[in-house]
């Protein structure tokens, strides 16, 4: 399992940061660690996943992810 760290811009309320908890749960093979205004921590199974498969999935939610 690898580990990356988002900087997410555009998240200011809790309505955001269960938007971005549900789109990056809903990734096969990532675990979510955190979520937080601005920047979230997730590990992920490099075989079922990718970085930019999770940036993408923020960016389906509304956000833009930026791998730290």
């Amino acid at each position: 399992m690898r580990q990356v760290t988002l900087h997410i811009d555009g998240m200011s309320c809790g309505h955001c940061l269960s938007a971005v908890q549900r789109a990056l749960g809903a990734l096969p093979g990532v675990e979510v660690e955190s979520v937080q205004i601005g920047r979230a921590v997730v590990r992920y199974d490099e075989a079922k996943a990718t970085a930019d498969q999770i940036a993408a999935a923020v960016a389906d939610a509304g956000y833009r992810a930026t791998a730290a």
